[in-house]
């Protein structure tokens, strides 16, 4: 007989990772999504130089998202060694602002995870960085609901700031 036991954290990074997933699934179903129709390519961000929790703040503060104190989850994971459909929608948000998780496949990359308290939408909205050996290798704003949007974080429309 196997017994085991789960955290409520396990639980709440478990449920995060589904929705993100599902959300993903969506937006890879449906071409672009339209919460992205509307940005053009990135422009000119530096990537590199994250290695301290100052840093990640400084980068998502450059947008002029506000996050909420104390609210940092880390999560490291293994990237896998081949991207299913879910994985190639999200990599194509991410080359709309330069970045591209081909890159990484099969590498350590830790994730970060921020509550966002300056974004107009309807429930709870996060900021997620992804990093590997001091570089961001992704990042995103993605709401918490079901039916809710994940745009590039860099690519932010400065409108649905409060």
């Amino acid at each position: 007989m196997f017994i085991y036991s789960i955290r409520a954290s396990t639980v709440k990074i478990i449920g995060v990772m589904l929705l993100f997933a599902v959300i993903l699934t969506a937006l890879a179903l449906s071409g672009e999504g339209a919460a992205v129709s509307a940005f053009s390519s990135a422009t000119e961000v530096d990537y590199s130089g994250i290695r301290t929790r100052e840093d990640r703040i400084g980068f998502i503060k450059n947008f002029g998202i506000e996050i909420e104190e104390g609210s940092e989850e880390e999560k490291p994971f293994r990237m896998p060694d081949s991207f299913d459909r879910v994985i190639l929608g999200y990599n194509e948000l991410q080359k709309k602002q330069g970045l591209d998780l081909s890159k990484y496949e099969n590498k350590r990359v830790t994730r970060y995870t921020y509550k966002v308290t300056n974004y107009k939408s309807e429930g709870e909205v996060y900021a997620n960085l992804f990093i590997y050996r001091g570089r961001i290798v992704a990042c995103d704003l993605s709401s918490a609901d079901p039916s809710g949007f994940v745009v590039p974080l860099t690519l932010v429309d400065r409108g649905n700031l409060k």
